[in-house]
Order: structure tokens, then C-alpha cells, then sequence
């Protein structure tokens, strides 16, 4: 797979919002010493496919240590799961979830998890419609589209309901795209009385394929502010918080490419203090981290082994923050494979890469962290030596 193949992938994820992925796929102490020191845990949700391209990938965990995320199981349909603290997993999918066998993008995916143990996601029905749902710690659904959502079904290219964030008060935030016959993505929030409210970030394009976005997990914090992205009628990326006044702060990340098409500024995650994560992408073809501070300021990075050189469209991918001001993502080196990286809240670097990775040069292959919770907690998932997904659990000391 060619560099600009590779990118071109990576584009196609984040222009279709996650729905083209997701369908396709002690905090304070994490400055010390001691915090560099862990326990990994792999384990295969029941009923994972063990074929290439098939097994179990992550979303993330809460602050108890549950872990939410999907499985792709021997006929490549997706399927929601939540594992416990414990280890024991338990698989799902909403009532109304096509299950044909052979049946492309249909299953479900478990995106969003809050402390008490509530999960949001989407499901696809047997006309390929998506719909988003809301499970209850007791194991009760919800399921509801946004107003204003297309139907016409991911065979028109309509990806119609999300759930992706959902937070301690019942909060439910999601994207969906419109009726207009263009797909414009908006993004969507449900109260816990059943309100819900939908909105654009100003400035935002209303053209085919373009719109507003949330970040996924981890894109709404306990006070109600939400972080995303949105496209310029140039299909430039901005970012964006929306904070629980209502108010809109878009940015850029310092050095990000505002002029040329799917270049620019992705958030990820937003703590509980206003602090943003995420990556953008400079003019020279190369992705940066950064954090932007509730103030308005910035910090960029490159986690150490990341390939930095122009042109070659790699560099650093955070994902998630947590209270601690510890972060955690994924870097792609010069020979095209993902390693793992926990930045804590000083600045040091620790590289997770779990067992049996796929190393081979050019594989774009590797290990992809998803979240980290308030102790610490880092999940994530590899993929293997024969190009299967299993999940994974970090356990600081």
C-alpha cells in the first residue's frame, strides 16, 4: 500500500465522520515513575471472527474500568460488546439489528460509555438503515434517529443516526446527515428526559458530504461541553468546542493546513477541565498533536519515533485525555506501522506495543489505543501477524 493510499484511507474516515470506520471499524500519579510501570491484558470478544480483518476493536472504559467497543465475528458483521472489570464480556445487539450473513455494513457498534455503565452506538437494520441506541445499565434499549436524519440506507450512501458520546447525567451527543440529498452531517444531542436539540457549528458548510461532527467516546465531558470538528466549503478541517452555554470557540491547531482540501485540525477528546486533544495535518503532509487548554492556548507534539518527514503523511494521532492531563493515541513510523503512546501530564513518553504485532514494513499495521480513563486505564487494540483485532487492557501499577 502506497503512502498516498494510505492517506487517501485515512481521509475517507474522517470525511465520512466515524460511521465510514466504524461500519467498515490514579490520573495524578501518571507523571511518576511508578506509572510507567503496567499490566496488559488481550482478550477476543466470543464469537470474534479470527480471519483478516475480522476480530475485536475498542472504543474505550469508564472510570470503573468496563471496556465498550465492537467484534467483527466469522462473517464479517459487526456485533456490540461490554466487557467488566472481571473480564467477563457480554455481546449484544439492539432489537431491530439485521443479522444476514453476508450482508455488508449491517450489525451494530457499542461507541459510547458513561460511569454508570450506560452505552450508545448504532445498528443497521435489514434495509441498511442506521438508527442510534441507547442500552441501559439493566440491559433496556433506546432507539430513536435525529430529527431531520435520512433513510435511504447505506446502499445510497446515506449514514443516516449515531450515538457516539454519552456522559455521567444521561447526555447523549451523535451525528447524523440530513435528508437535503447531499448527506450534510449535523450533530445532535439528547437529554435524559428525551428533548433533543440538533446544531452546526457557524461557519460550517452545508455541501455535499460536508457539515458538523463530534468527537467519538470521549467528545463530551461531564459539564456538558462538546468537542469536534466541521468542513469549510473547501472541505478544510476545523475544530471546534462547543461549551455548555451554547457557545461556539472554533480553532486551529498552530501550523495546521487551512487552505488545501481535507488538511487541517481534528480534535478527539475534551476533559472535564476544557482540555482538548487531538492531531492536525501541516502543509508539509505531516499530523501533529496537540492540546488546547480551556484558556485558548496550545501545546503540540510528536511522540518520539514518529515519522516527521514531509511528504510522507505520518506523524502523531492522540486520542484521548483524561483529568490527569495524561494522553494517550498512536503514532505512524517511517516504515508504516502504528505503535502506542501514553504522554503524561510532564511530558514523558511511554510506547505500548502489544504482542504479536504485524511489524512488516508498509503494513500500516500495528497497535491503536483508544482511551484513557481517570486511573489511567488504557485500552485500546492490535492487530496480529494475520491481520486480526484484539483488544486490549493497560493496567498502570
Amino acid at each position: 500500500m502506497s503512502r498516498r493510499v494510505a492517506f487517501a484511507r485515512l481521509v475517507s474516515v474522517v470525511a465520512n465522520g466515524a460511521f465510514g470506520l466504524l461500519i467498515g471499524l490514579c490520573a495524578a500519579d501518571l507523571g511518576s515513575a511508578s506509572a510507567q510501570e503496567s499490566k496488559t491484558i488481550i482478550f477476543d470478544a466470543p464469537g470474534a471472527g479470527t480471519g483478516g480483518g475480522q476480530g475485536t476493536y475498542v472504543s474505550g472504559s469508564n472510570s470503573s474500568g468496563v471496556v465498550a467497543g465492537n467484534y467483527y465475528d466469522a462473517n464479517g458483521i459487526s456485533h456490540s460488546y461490554l466487557r467488566d472489570r472481571a473480564g467477563k464480556i457480554t455481546t449484544f445487539d439492539p432489537p431491530g439489528t439485521a443479522q444476514k450473513i453476508g450482508g455488508s455494513f449491517q450489525g451494530s457498534n457499542a461507541i459510547g460509555l458513561n460511569a454508570e455503565g450506560a452505552v450508545v452506538g448504532y445498528f443497521v437494520d435489514a434495509n441498511f438503515v442506521v438508527h442510534a441506541y441507547i442500552r441501559t445499565p439493566a440491559g433496556k434499549y433506546i432507539t430513536y434517529d435525529w430529527p431531520g436524519a435520512c433513510a435511504a440506507g447505506q446502499t445510497t450512501g446515506c449514514h443516516g443516526s449515531g450515538a457516539w458520546n454519552i456522559n455521567a447525567l444521561g447526555v447523549v451527543v451523535g451525528p447524523y446527515e440530513d435528508t437535503s440529498g447531499n448527506f450534510v452531517a449535523h450533530t445532535g444531542i439528547r437529554f435524559p428526559d428525551g428533548r433533543i436539540t440538533t446544531f452546526e457549528v457557524p461557519g460550517s458548510a452545508m455541501l455535499a458530504g460536508e457539515g458538523t461532527l463530534p468527537a467519538s467516546f470521549s467528545g463530551l465531558n461531564q459539564w456538558g461541553a462538546i468537542t469536534g470538528l466541521y468542513y469549510d466549503v473547501n472541505y478544510v478541517f476545523h475544530g471546534y468546542v462547543r461549551d455548555p452555554a451554547e457557545n461556539f470557540h472554533d480553532f486551529e491547531a498552530p501550523g495546521a493546513d487551512t487552505t488545501d482540501s481535507f488538511y487541517g485540525t481534528f480534535p478527539t477528546s475534551i476533559s472535564d477541565f476544557g482540555t482538548v486533544v487531538g492531531y492536525s495535518l501541516n502543509a508539509g503532509g505531516v499530523y501533529r498533536g496537540f492540546l488546547r487548554y480551556a484558556n485558548g492556548t496550545f501545546q503540540t507534539f510528536d511522540a518520539p519515533g514518529a515519522d516527521t518527514v514531509v511528504g510522507d503523511f505520518n506523524g502523531t494521532f492522540p486520542q484521548s485525555n483524561n483529568d490527569g492531563g495524561a494522553t494517550t493515541g498512536y503514532y505512524l513510523d517511517a516504515n508504516e506501522v502504528y505503535h502506542g503512546f501514553l504522554r503524561t501530564a510532564d511530558g514523558k513518553y511511554v510506547t505500548i506495543d502489544a504482542p504479536d504485532l504485524d511489524l512488516t514494513s508498509g503494513s500500516y499495521s500495528g497497535t491503536f489505543p483508544t482511551n484513557i480513563n481517570g486511573e489511567g486505564l488504557v485500552t485500546g487494540y492490535f492487530i496480529d501477524s494475520i491481520g486480526v483485532a484484539h483488544g486490549f487492557v493497560r493496567i498502570p501499577d
